[in-house]
């Protein structure tokens, strides 16, 4: 698969396909944890994302399949046997098409549209050090849109790769303004307000400790590598960061205007 991470696609024994990050991928071991935190926050919110799961390779599948490895310039780099992070594909990938990009005249029949608007809300919650990543499908609408009601063939939007929340391997939050937009302007037309970002945005601001908490034990102890206090202070930040996600929305806004043309500006102060 494209990306720094050098994930593969795998079937697993469950019959399902999976995008898997090794744990020892380029990047970091750090970003099979935000993966992992960031899907748990992400089912909260009722954002659109693929079910993920933890998968585990074993050495004689790394030994049978030569090429499942990670490429270092002009070196072949073996991945270590263990529990790796496995993102679902929507289905099997010779029958279903999944786009990373769509005309604007099909973007705006996404049926889930404005989840980009709750996904905004968390990436600058979470600092998204990266761009919005998005992937898009047809499917049956009630089958993977949170909410729907309606069984119709509709496009979805999955909000993928969660990989470089909280700046990366970093765990920090520099809260650059421009980070974790979605590159498609279109997606923004719509806020007129703060009150546009509703409900994602009282969600966060009012996040329970609990599902912070669910997030924390789901990590498996070897991604963690005795590093247990620093993913502990993180989230603690991450949780006393709630209450000023609408100001980072707001210095969003004022960085990129014309990514927002109908949001109304604030009166001048006197």
């Amino acid at each position: 698969m494209r990306g720094g991470a050098q994930s593969h696609l795998v079937e697993a024994d469950d019959g399902h396909f999976y995008v898997v990050k090794f744990r020892n991928n380029p990047q970091h071991r750090r970003v099979l944890i935000n993966e992992a935190i960031g899907s748990v926050l992400l089912r909260y919110l009722q954002i659109s994302a693929p079910e993920v799961c933890v998968v585990s390779a074993s050495a004689e599948f790394l030994r049978n399949n030569p090429e499942v490895s990670i490429q270092l310039g002009s070196r072949s780099i073996p991945v270590n046997a263990g529990w790796h992070f496995g993102s679902r594909y929507p289905g099997h990938p010779d029958t279903i098409a999944v786009y990373d990009f769509i005309p604007d005249v099909l973007l705006r029949q996404v049926v889930n549209l404005r989840e980009f608007l709750g996904v905004l809300v968390f990436d600058k919650w979470a600092g998204n050090a990266d761009g919005r990543q998005a992937v898009f499908f047809r499917s049956r609408v009630n089958q993977w849109s949170a909410g729907g009601a309606v069984a119709r063939t509709g496009i979805v939007a999955w909000m993928i790769d969660q990989g470089f929340l909280f700046n990366g391997p970093h765990w920090d939050f520099p809260d650059a303004p421009l980070q974790g937009l979605y590159h498609r302007p279109l997606v923004y037309e719509s806020v007129t307000s703060l009150d546009d970002f509703q409900p994602w945005l009282d969600l966060v601001v009012n996040f329970p400790v609990e599902v912070i908490d669910e997030a924390y034990r789901k990590i498996p102890l070897e991604w963690l590598e005795g590093e247990e206090n620093a993913l502990e202070e993180l989230l603690e930040k991450l949780l006393r960061r709630r209450s000023r996600v609408p100001d980072l929305l707001e210095d969003c806004r004022l960085a990129r205007p014309g990514l927002f043309p109908n949001w109304n500006r604030k009166p001048a102060r006197r």
